[in-house]
């Protein structure tokens, strides 16, 4: 059973070979990364490991029982009780209800763990597979979300008020 663990420096290897495993399926349906993370990724690793460990970010990967990333589950801008939501599952899993149910596992995890009360997450109109992840979870539209939002594409902003 895949568990869902807080970023840690130890998963780096695993991370790069999931983003790597999986960039083309990614930019099919969300902006790529770009060659610059991969040529600079343990840099941008421990940058996001510095976010995390300021406070302004969480981080947590879907780990699989043999120790491959699954998937990518991140909360940003940790402000006033609020976050915005950000993941990614792999080519392997997806259709399968992995992002549903660790969605729904992070938004507790966010309340109880955290303390946050909201959480917003951007999709493009183009993710029909993020806008049903999020309908699933109880996540609203809530209003356009800009192409700067979402790497050059048009989508919609979601909401979810987590209970207390």
């Amino acid at each position: 059973m895949p568990e869902l663990e807080p970023l840690h420096a130890g998963h780096a290897p695993a991370v790069l070979a999931f983003e790597l495993a999986n960039r083309a399926y990614f930019a099919a349906s969300i902006s790529d990364r770009g060659d610059d993370f991969f040529d600079q990724f343990t840099d941008r690793y421990n940058a996001s490991l510095a976010e995390q460990e300021d406070g302004s970010c969480v981080f947590y990967v879907l780990v699989a029982e043999d120790g491959s990333v699954l998937g990518r589950f991140n909360l940003y801008d940790l402000e006033d009780g609020t976050a915005r939501l950000g993941y990614r599952v792999a080519q392997q899993v997806a259709g399968r209800g992995v992002a549903t149910a660790t969605v729904r596992e992070l938004c507790q995890l966010a309340a109880a763990r955290r303390g946050l009360r909201t959480l917003r997450a951007a999709t493009s109109h183009d993710n029909a597979a993020s806008q049903k992840v999020l309908a699933k979870t109880g996540f609203v539209p809530v209003g356009p979300a800009a192409p700067a939002d979402l790497g050059g594409r048009s989508g919609t902003w979601y909401q979810l008020d987590l209970q207390p």
